[in-house]
């Protein structure tokens, strides 16, 4: 069956020209497609490698290869390995190239890059800025070229790529449905036009798809003639100091994108508009050093960036050339945008002591007797890394130690039936040569791969916002506590959770997500107040563990305890504390108690439930010292170890 049209698309206006930029330059990087599902976003992928011929540059008639990178592959598969088959059938010492050979002069696209491990991230990158790849290991010293179109999809919500990583891609677009009626419909009407007859649908678009090819080719072979004048270079320089932009690659990709903009607008010369269309696609993403960061620019801060950066072009009085069409389309750009599913069709597109009363007046912001928002966090606090003890064997992270079969292989072991060290078993197989009269592998021979990696965890903050935390303002200090780990725990790809403790009852505000922005958004929004139902807090976490071992079971939970200790909500509130911290400890669950306890005189009640839990222990004025490091271990067993 036909593949989906490119020139019949409807929307997504800048998707389109940020991957076109970089079909007629691919040293730009590559583009980072962020949106919701249904936002045509594999769609528009696919048909952009059925324009491209192959190899970069020609005009025969064989397309561009398209080879889409799996979430589980492994580092082997992606850059390469040793070719065990050569080496049994022919007793030779030969190399076989992964998918980023097979990539070259094509597109290569990750879907849900963000939930790939970030060692591959980076090689990927690489491979996109050098345009070569270069391996060394297995005793071998390889090199192949890898030129390749590289787009990655993902969704925030989902989780976020750090900002280390985002800086890497070159272009970023972030795509949603439209609001639109006309564009919703010609969705529609296009999708069914082509369900019901694809191949009629595909040769209608035949022609315009035919001249977006020649447009690109042609852009490709006129794009080294293009003249960059040293006053745009100052223009971009000065646009990305004036917008705070770190480092030097967003200037060097403005650049680039901007002469291939010239070039696919039939220009000669880059001129402001370019630069300023270039800017557009470059710098959004650049913005966010944190991940409470929002990404995105407005299109007045970037128009104020560009007024400035005309007296440091020195052309402060001369207009900007008009940079003539940008759609993708030398025409109607055609449908089938927004709104569409991913797939291979048309749009192809989870104890004790008392209460203190709340200082807020009988009716609080919401009305609710004794009830405050949390506010604005407090600042200065810098997160220890929280780690499980022993080897895990969850999905690919930074944070507790695993065994993986993708992770990096530290030495040879014995053999499994799966996982073969191919070295190893190669020159255990080579020292019988001798007694054997030739190089032949036996069963005795195989030696396997020891692989080791971090995995990412399930973090579930249970968080007291009873009123003897807000009586003493210490909320603020929590929650700056809490945006902190959030942030650890965004860096080492955890899932998190967040659950409240207040009243009579504990509530899960934040299921399980790998989305921490979200996170910060619904502690902002913290309602504080009542007692403290501590044994209900325990509970719930002990529950919520339970649910996500059967969803996930190989995610190992770490439950961070933010509390002073204090229970007051239900009856007998110590004992149930007290117990159901030990039931924990028993069902091996790790934890981190944070002491928040506030005051010359320390009751020393949350360390004592630490005790209890058998996990780790930290007060919450060492999370502020700016001296915090090294590890603190959620340990399972006497006492609490920390470091």
């Amino acid at each position: 069956m036909p593949g989906y049209p490119f020139s019949a698309i409807v929307g997504q206006d800048q998707l389109r020209l940020a991957l076109v930029l970089c079909a007629i330059n691919p040293a730009i990087g590559g583009v980072l497609v962020r949106g919701e599902k249904g936002t045509a976003k594999s769609t528009i992928v696919r048909a952009l490698a059925r324009l491209l011929p192959s190899p970069l540059g020609s005009t025969d008639q064989h397309r561009a290869p398209l080879v889409e990178l799996p979430i589980g592959a492994t580092e082997d598969r992606v850059v390469g390995s040793i070719d065990l088959e050569r080496v049994l059938r022919d007793s030779e010492h030969a190399f076989r190239p992964g998918l980023l050979a097979r990539a070259h002069d094509g597109v290569l696209y990750v879907d849900e890059v963000n939930l790939l491990h970030d060692h591959l991230v980076d090689v990927l990158l690489d491979a996109a800025a050098m345009g070569r790849v270069h391996v060394e290991r297995d005793g071998f010293s390889h090199a192949y070229p890898s030129r390749f179109v590289l787009v990655g999809t993902m969704n925030p919500e989902e989780g976020e790529l750090r900002p280390q990583l985002l800086d890497r891609f070159g272009l970023a677009v972030d795509v949603a449905a439209s609001r639109d009626l006309d564009i919703r419909t010609a969705v529609v009407v296009r999708r069914l036009a082509y369900e019901r007859d694809p191949q009629a649908f595909a040769d209608a678009y035949a022609a315009e798809d035919a001249q977006l090819a020649e447009r690109i080719r042609e852009a490709r072979d006129a794009v080294t003639a293009v003249r960059l004048p040293e006053r745009e270079i100052r223009r971009i320089a000065a646009i990305c100091a004036r917008l705070d932009v770190d480092g030097m690659r967003a200037d060097l990709v403005i650049a680039r994108a901007a002469v291939a903009h010239a070039a696919w607008r039939g220009g000669d010369t880059v001129v402001e508009d370019d630069v300023r269309i270039a800017a557009e696609l470059a710098l959004p993403h650049r913005r966010r050093r944190d991940p409470f960061d929002e990404t995105g620019m407005s299109e007045d801060e970037l128009d104020d960036a560009i007024s400035e950066a005309r007296s440091a072009a020195g052309d402060e009085d001369e207009p900007g050339e008009d940079p003539g069409p940008q759609d993708p389309g030398s025409q109607d750009p055609g449908p089938g945008g927004p709104g569409e599913p991913d797939g291979d069709g048309p749009h192809d597109d989870g104890p004790g002591g008392g209460e203190e009363p709340s200082p807020e007046p009988p009716n609080g912001p919401s009305g609710s007797p004794r009830e405050r928002q949390a506010g604005a966090p407090g600042p200065g606090f810098v997160a220890p890394r929280f780690e499980l003890p022993g080897r895990g064997s969850g999905a690919a992270g930074r944070r507790s130690r695993s065994i993986s079969p993708r992770g990096r292989i530290v030495r040879d072991a014995p053999f499994t039936g799966h996982g073969m060290h191919a070295p190893a078993t190669i020159r255990a197989a080579a020292a019988e040569v001798p007694r054997r009269g030739g190089l032949a592998i036996r069963l005795q021979d195989m030696r396997g791969a020891a692989r080791e990696d971090r995995e990412g965890n399930l973090v579930i903050f249970v968080v007291d916002a009873s009123g003897s935390m807000a009586a003493r303002d210490r909320l603020s200090a929590v929650t700056g506590a809490v945006r902190s780990l959030l942030r650890d725990a965004y860096q080492r790809r955890d899932k998190v959770a967040v659950i409240t403790l207040r009243g009579r009852s504990a509530d899960v505000v934040l299921p399980p997500t790998s989305s921490t922005d979200v996170a910060a958004r619904r502690l902002h929004d913290l309602r504080t107040g009542g007692r403290t139902p501590l044994a209900e807090g325990l509970v719930e976490a002990r529950s919520l563990i339970q649910r996500e071992r059967r969803r996930d079971p190989d995610r190992r939970a770490l439950v961070v305890l933010l509390t002073d200790g204090r229970a007051t909500a239900g009856p007998d509130p110590v004992a149930r504390a007290r117990s159901t911290a030990r039931g924990m400890a028993r069902d091996g669950i790790a934890s981190i108690t944070i002491d928040c306890e506030h005051g010359m005189v320390s009751l020393g009640l949350a360390a004592e439930l630490a005790h209890h839990l058998r996990g780790g222990y930290v007060r919450l004025n060492e999370l502020s010292a700016s001296t915090v490091s090294g590890v603190v271990r959620a340990a399972r067993g006497p006492g609490a170890a920390a470091a």
